[in-house]
């Protein structure tokens, strides 16, 4: 039987990247396209049909900042499949960033700037704002629409004959420090990224805890600094493309500057292959790449705490129950 595959986030950079690297593996996939609108999901798909002609690819239309657009797709993903395979949780956004310069010069003075430099610590701020549904919207696109979306498609990933996988696009810029389960929306804080990232690993911490059982396996993955739509908006594009030769001397000293989306997708693909029954559930795995420009993976532990991540886990389903209170209308 053919495998079903969704990936969010998947017009551009690693999810477009991981598209075509998944027909390359097995193009017997049933590939399901997830965008924000029509328009990109059709040319997104074109795009994958141009270098794979034979694929088998669909495509569905969801905004995951926007509850109503969430529950209209899950509902139509479980009018469509049977089952799902893998569901690559892949969408993000990082909305107006801006870099802390009197931080990075103080990261070369003290040692640290290459630390700084590979998991932007201390020199990344974004700006966040309320959306439609009153949620923070980095948080709500970011994880909570995917986790509204994973709660939604539970019967089409549970139970079946193979298990079924959740692949989550977390970073390296996940830090404990940027995250407070009092405030875990992030609205008082200026990490808004960086705090949604690590509420990912704390919710595959916990999935994988109440699913394992039922045939359902939850992973997050670290694609490494990769040059996309994402990373343009945080500097001009004219001082990128001077920067460009320092980044790949600097891929020497730094693994994870992937820099390219088809070696960020690494990890995504290389989980793709593997038996979840194997994999380490407290384990990160970080796309790299070797100054020679040779892709691997590497695992790393989560710097999470498990109880921390119950206690999250219980917050979720506290803010699900009272949002979807709202559309009962588009629930079964």
């Amino acid at each position: 039987m053919e495998r079903v595959v969704l990936v969010t986030g998947a017009s551009s950079g690693v999810g477009l990247a991981l598209c075509r690297r998944l027909l390359e593996e097995d193009g017997r996939i049933h590939l399901c396209i997830a965008c924000r609108n029509v328009q990109k999901s059709e040319a997104t798909r074109d795009l994958i049909l141009a270098t794979h002609p034979a694929a088998r690819v669909s495509t569905v239309e969801v905004d995951l900042g926007n509850l109503v657009s969430v529950l209209r797709v899950a509902r139509e993903l479980r009018c469509r499949f049977q089952r799902l395979d893998f569901v690559y949780l892949n969408a993000g956004i990082m909305p107006n960033p801006h870099v802390n310069f009197k931080a990075l010069w103080h990261g070369l003075l003290t040692g640290k700037v290459l630390h700084m430099l590979t998991t932007a610590e201390g020199i990344m701020t974004q700006t966040d704002r309320l959306n439609g549904d009153g949620l923070q919207e980095v948080f709500a696109t970011n994880l909570f629409g995917h986790f509204i979306l994973v709660r939604q498609l539970e019967c089409l990933l549970c139970g079946n004959e193979k298990p079924s996988r959740l692949i989550w696009t977390s970073s390296s810029n996940a830090r404990e420090s940027a995250f407070s389960l009092s405030d875990y929306q992030h609205a008082k804080g200026r990490e808004s990224y960086s705090s949604s990232k690590y509420a990912t690993d704390l919710t595959s911490v916990v999935l994988n805890r109440k699913f394992n059982k039922q045939g359902l396996y939850s992973s997050v993955v670290c694609p490494g600094l990769v040059m996309s739509n994402m990373t343009y908006r945080i500097l001009p594009v004219f001082l990128w493309k001077l920067l460009m030769p320092i980044m790949w001397l600097i891929r020497f000293f730094a693994k994870t500057y992937t820099l390219t989306p088809y070696n960020g997708a690494e990890a995504h693909v290389w989980l793709f292959k593997q038996k979840p029954e194997h994999l380490d559930a407290l384990v990160k795995y970080h796309s790299c790449t070797s100054g020679l420009g040779k892709s691997y993976v590497e695992p790393r532990k989560l710097d999470v705490d498990e109880e921390t991540a119950e206690k999250f886990y219980q917050k979720l389903l506290e803010l699900e129950k009272e949002t979807l209170e709202r559309y009962s209308d588009l629930l079964d």
